[in-house]
């Protein structure tokens, strides 16, 4: 097998502090390579330094080659599209804004592979079947859920045909079936080549197979066969990683519901439609005080629409959505957005942010040092933007924000998206103790059945 990407000795450095710890691996031809760690640990850095992608107060050392040849950064980002490409953790930040799903992915057809405009139309059109979005070709991306635009963005960026793939989070927010599929056509698309990808989902590593490397804190504690690996851990953080999947999860939600409790909202006969679709028809039910409601279904089914139904983000078909007795103040009914970019502004520091909640609301910012600590943020965060941060370190801060608000009712679209499963799992854990602690109700959207199955009340199934 040829060797497609060789790293010796890469780290990455902001002035002095290492940031990722010198690591060396190969990729060769059809010979997939997962890398699995932790939010934060460094995963994402790596890509960034093979693309050439690093902010500019970052430095790499060690020497990158693609296809034999030890390449500078102008050389690699020469490559972008047609030989090395990169699935982005965040799809909003690779799609157009302005165009339909299906003419991003034709684009890639007709200038990069050189295809005609029909033949390249028709091709995209298959594409997005292939993946579940057959009938969503004709929308823009903030029309789409978080998981399908997920799926939009890796069609569009492998239809090049690049022979390195690097996928960074490929399948975050997605529900197992569209993960597989997202799996699936990973393994297709990269026949050709090879397929280098970043996660936190141990289930992703395991499917894919080949070669895995584990990381912690910038530094690779364990590498070698997957099989190997997940079967016969060997480290103490990767059995960490195993056991903190949510079907190895305890029953962690109070228990017993409270049926005195307050209720706080009440949905009668529910009917929600978008762009000529009805996503749910005839839907009832109600929320008390300190209850946690969990809410299952395919991606793209209606799961965060509900829920911006609910905070009156979202206008409703017919029936009706009554608060009983007007709990709280409208800044206490929030939302946990499943792409936490999109609630923050990133013209100023995470610090900043801060400190205009403190001010606008009274807090007193005594209380944001233990709940730091609590969500394992590290205070160094707060002196940058929100694009200087980690998916999970972002979604970790827009829980902090909300839990300053001691929120009424708290919408959590797919909380733990972003999360590997040991932070999820105390993040999971901290939202149903703010359940139960401050008597606020949540509700809780997660593609995994088996998550909500084990920490909610009652599950609502769409």
């Amino acid at each position: 097998m040829s060797v497609l990407l060789r790293l010796s000795d890469v780290a990455v450095y902001a002035g002095d502090t290492c940031l990722l710890a010198p690591i060396s691996l190969v990729l060769k031809q059809g010979q997939p390579l997962t890398i699995l760690g932790q939010t934060g640990s460094g995963k994402s850095l790596l890509a960034q330094a093979i693309m050439g992608l690093l902010p500019d107060d970052l430095r790499v050392s060690g020497e990158i080659a693609v296809f034999g040849k030890t390449m500078t950064v102008e050389e690699r980002q020469a490559l972008w599209g047609r030989e090395l490409v990169m699935l982005p953790q965040e799809p909003w930040h690779s799609l157009d804004p302005l165009m339909k799903g299906v003419d991003q992915v034709k684009e890639v057809y007709q200038f990069v592979r050189k295809k005609d405009p029909q033949e390249a139309l028709v091709t995209a059109e298959d594409d997005l079947r292939h993946v579940g979005l057959a009938d969503s070709g004709h929308k823009r991306p903030d029309e789409l859920s978080g998981g399908m635009a997920q799926r939009l963005a890796i069609t569009a960026a492998t239809a090049g045909g690049a022979h390195v793939i690097l996928a960074d989070e490929p399948t975050k927010g997605l529900d197992v079936s569209r993960r597989d599929g997202i799996v699936q056509l990973l393994q297709a698309r990269s026949s050709a080549g090879s397929l280098l990808t970043i996660t936190h989902d141990v289930a992703v590593a395991r499917q894919l197979g080949g070669l895995l490397m584990v990381m912690k804190a910038g530094h690779l504690v364990e590498q070698g066969e997957a099989d190997q690996i997940l079967e016969f851990p060997k480290d103490n953080y990767t059995r960490e990683l195993i056991a903190a999947e949510p079907s190895a999860w305890s029953e962690m939600a109070p228990p017993i519901r409270r049926n005195s409790a307050e209720e706080i909202l009440v949905a009668d006969r529910l009917t929600l439609a978008r762009g000529g679709r009805t996503l749910f028809d005839g839907l009832s039910f109600s929320i008390k005080r300190g209850e946690v409601v969990g809410i299952v279904g395919d991606s793209g089914c209606g799961k965060s629409s509900l829920g911006d139904a609910l905070l009156n983000l979202l206008p409703i078909s017919a029936g009706s959505i009554t608060r009983p007795n007007k709990a709280g103040k409208p800044y206490q009914w929030l939302k946990l957005y499943q792409d936490p970019p999109s609630a923050f502004s990133s013209s100023v520091t995470l610090g900043q942010l801060l400190d205009d909640l403190v001010l606008l609301h009274g807090i007193d910012k005594a209380r944001i040092s233990p709940l730091m600590a609590r969500l394992s943020l590290p205070t160094g965060i707060l002196e940058r933007t929100c694009m200087a941060v980690s998916g999970g370190e972002l979604q970790r801060f827009a829980i902090l924000r909300a839990l300053l608000l001691d929120p009424v009712f708290l919408f959590a679209d797919e909380p733990t998206s972003r999360l590997d499963p040991i932070t999820a799992k105390e993040v999971i854990a901290l939202l149903v103790e703010l359940a139960s602690e401050a008597n606020c109700a949540v509700l809780l959207v997660s593609h995994d059945a088996a998550l909500v199955q084990k920490t909610c009340h009652q599950v609502i199934t769409i």
